[in-house]
């Protein structure tokens, strides 16, 4: 496969740590790993025709070569490339099984997501909203905050870096909060904790701002939170639900499909050697959307 386009993730800094984790970390030397749609140039697996496009586990280079195992070759005519790396992709799977399994949301309560202009946020509030929940979104910049309610049908959106969260999360949530989607951890997940209704749930999906840090990471001082409300706290792997992704898929295309789901593909072109600072792009908070890198050259 010659790659043309490389998935930029969160996640991927945390798979650099050395230690226990939900895959082995990526070692020194080793390609790094990340997911990406790639063209079939040469092939003796009759699965695999040359030209076609497929999506695999390639990892930050140029060309790759498989077996055949893992690659799912892709519908273009559902929606470009790209897409298939967002909201047909991982993310949006994350995002679909994430809320739907784990938060388990119900018409009419209130789903906060933080990092809600990402790729994974962005489409969890959106599944919010058409599951019929009343749908609030934390950012940082009012031109993220405006994306969400504007263009994604957010309820409400909070720009961490201008107001008091904790104040704000009152003022949109007065009756309290039934599902936090949570992207951030940090000072975002003990804000929320403090503003839990009966029976919340919890979803640890990742937690950005704690992947750069050089001390341990930080816990919620307000975790009692949690038996007050009676409310639970659960962290989730996508690749739990690797068995259920073509359901996935399907429901997510049926939404784009009919409108009820928008996509946003931030794409920056370029090659191998931008990977690192597109990267660092994300914990600086650049992106709207999927952040993909498209290979040039």
């Amino acid at each position: 496969m010659r790659v043309e386009y490389v998935s930029v993730d969160p996640a991927m800094r945390t798979w650099m740590n050395a230690g226990r984790s939900y895959v082995p970390p990526v070692e020194l030397g080793e390609v790094m790993r990340a997911g990406g749609v790639g063209r079939v140039v040469e092939s003796r697996n009759a699965n695999f025709a040359v030209g076609e496009e497929v999506y695999g586990v390639f990892g930050v280079q140029r060309y790759a070569v498989s077996d055949g195992h893992g690659l799912t070759r892709l519908d273009t005519a559902i929606a470009p490339a790209p897409v298939h790396l967002g909201v047909l992709g991982v993310s949006g799977l994350t995002a679909y099984f994430g809320l739907l399994d784990v938060g388990r949301p119900e018409p009419g309560q209130t789903v906060v997501v933080s990092g809600a202009a990402g790729s994974v946020g962005s489409i969890a509030g959106q599944i919010a909203r058409i599951k019929g929940c009343r749908a609030i979104g934390i950012a940082g910049g009012e031109e993220k905050c405006r994306w969400l309610i504007e263009d994604l049908g957010f309820d409400a959106a909070i720009d961490y870096k201008a107001a008091n969260l904790r104040e704000q999360l009152k003022a949109q949530a007065p009756n309290g909060i039934d599902v936090f989607f949570d992207n951030v951890g940090g000072e975002a997940l003990e804000a929320a904790l403090a503003r839990l209704a009966r029976g919340a749930r919890v979803v640890l999906c990742g937690a950005v701002s704690q992947y750069n840090a050089t001390t341990a990471p930080r816990g919620p001082a307000n975790y009692m939170q949690l038996l007050v409300a009676r409310a639970s706290m659960t962290g989730f792997v996508i690749f739990d639900y690797a068995h259920r992704y073509t359901e996935g898929v399907a429901q997510l295309a049926k939404w784009l499909g009919s409108g009820e789901l928008r996509s946003r593909e931030q794409i920056i072109r370029g090659d191998v050697s931008d990977f690192p600072e597109i990267l660092l792009a994300l914990f600086r908070g650049e992106n709207t959307g999927k952040l993909v890198l498209a290979l040039d050259g």
